[in-house]
């Protein structure tokens, strides 16, 4: 799998503890990464808050 381009280094701040899984959500609507990479970064789904 071909990850975002700022996907390690928001997964290497989460993982030292430099963010907090708040932060990691916030990339996601930044488009830093996706809503996939979120879950593989914190193990929890993304929920934009949109209804479907």
């Amino acid at each position: 799998m071909t990850h975002s381009k700022k996907f390690a280094k928001v997964k290497s701040y989460y993982d030292n503890g430099i963010w907090a899984i708040n932060r990691v959500y916030e990339a996601v609507g930044h488009g830093w990464i996706t809503a996939e990479e979120y879950k593989e970064i914190t193990g929890f789904d993304y929920d934009s808050g949109e209804e479907t």
